[in-house]
């Protein structure tokens, strides 16, 4: 598994993060009803049926931006990228303030290596809401394929202060170091997240890249 099985993690944690239920329930059958089953069905894992949902929401409400950004990470999680940056634009021209749809936009280009336009979407996530860690983790990202090293490490070490938990900062920072031949500020960095990491197919991956740089 090589930099697509990293990126896929921080869209996994996007697609938590921009899931959202109400307070009450909808009247059946209404947007907001099949906004709710999509909800449930991407939390479940089921994610062709939860875009169906979106879609039934977004054709009775077409302006119900939120749903488009939903859509999008519900089609990341597929790897289809396309569809996924379609409809984060697309929310982003009915709700230009909406965070979430800049930050998933950004992890779908870094997807397909499009690295400036992930820059400049994290760039104003991280304006829209400059605590936003996984702007500060998509933009390290972004960075690292443009062997940006330096400021990579600082996204990630930005992240790190406002969550010291948080996993993958250290993997991409560890990226950044190992990009830079720091070795051992890679391998303090992979330990890290392994410690803090609960993905068996990651824990993998980072044991591979602490034999990498040693060797």
């Amino acid at each position: 598994m090589g930099r697509r099985g990293i990126v896929v993690l921080s869209i996994l944690v996007l697609l938590a993060t921009a899931l959202f239920a109400g307070c009450q329930a909808p009247p059946v059958g209404s947007a907001e009803w099949h906004f709710e089953r999509a909800y449930r069905l991407a939390g479940a894992g089921r994610f062709h049926e939860a875009i169906a949902e979106y879609t039934n929401a977004i054709n009775i409400d077409p302006g119900m931006a939120r749903a488009y950004v939903n859509r999008g990470a519900a089609f990341a999680s597929s790897g289809q990228y396309d569809q996924t940056i379609a409809d984060c634009t697309k929310a982003i021209e009915l709700d230009p303030d909406l965070i979430l749809a800049y930050n998933n936009r950004a992890t779908a280009y870094s997807s397909q290596e499009q690295y400036d336009l992930a820059i400049a979407d994290c760039n104003k996530a991280i304006e829209l809401d400059p605590d936003l860690t996984a702007a500060y983790i998509n933009r390290a990202y972004a960075h690292n394929g443009n062997e940006q090293y330096d400021l990579a490490i600082a996204d990630c070490t930005r992240a790190i202060a406002l969550d010291p938990d948080l996993a993958q900062a250290y993997l991409h920072r560890g990226l950044a170091y190992k990009g830079q031949l720091n070795r051992a500020e890679a391998i303090s960095d992979f330990l890290r997240f392994l410690k803090l990491n609960n993905d068996p197919q990651l824990d993998k991956r980072a044991r591979e890249l602490i034999k990498e740089v040693s060797e």
